[in-house]
């Protein structure tokens, strides 16, 4: 399989997610500013939506959308755990919580990234970012991961994104249950695999 990413951004949770599955992949990194691979390729012509993540796999199909893709993942291994079952409701926890972190937070950062966007309209997101946090903090009261004890690639994506916060300005040091998630992730060995390939830390 081939994963193309751009370092730090949201491809990083299904780059994570490979890491946890032990399944062999090539990443790919694929510019979100020059919309070029490293021999030139214009990404465009292998995801005509110009973004990443993107999932090729053996057969040659490729697979698009973070949340799409880690669920793909996490189904080729089912032994790892890495998804409740299908047809179960602890499976559409997990979606409600690839949905919400995809909507209400990365969808929510956007503007935080975009060049121009004014200060005014930038405080408005931030603030709806510190209310989502808000959240997303309650709910990780008495919980080491998002639906309990056990690591799922929800978690991957929370991770991600909320490592944006240093990036842009938005403060969540004064969620204690959001930061102690933060440490657990970021000692596990696929996270520490996953940035330290993505030249996101040494």
């Amino acid at each position: 399989m081939k994963l193309y990413y751009s370092p730090g951004a949201c491809s990083l949770s299904p780059h994570i997610v490979l890491q946890e599955t032990g399944l062999p992949f090539e990443a790919v990194l694929a510019s979100t500013k020059t919309h070029k691979l490293n021999d030139g390729t214009d990404y465009y012509t292998i995801n005509p939506k110009g973004y990443v993540p993107l999932l090729e796999l053996d057969d040659g199909q490729r697979l698009s959308e973070g949340p799409a893709i880690v669920q793909y993942l996490a189904d080729l291994v089912p032994a790892k755990g890495l998804a409740p079952a299908n047809g179960t409701m602890a499976r559409y926890r997990l979606v409600e919580w690839l949905n919400f972190i995809s909507t209400e937070l990365h969808k929510t950062f956007s503007p935080l990234f975009t060049p121009g966007m004014p200060d005014e309209a930038k405080a408005m997101f931030r603030d709806k970012l510190a209310a989502r946090f808000k959240y997303v903090n309650e709910q990780l009261e008495g919980k080491a991961y998002l639906t309990g004890d056990t690591f799922t690639v929800a978690d991957a994506y929370l991770f991600t994104v909320t490592n944006w916060c240093q990036y842009v300005g938005v403060d969540a040091s004064g969620f204690a249950n959001l930061q102690a998630f933060m440490g657990r992730m970021a000692a596990r060995p696929a996270v520490q695999a996953a940035l330290k390939a993505e030249g996101l830390i040494k």
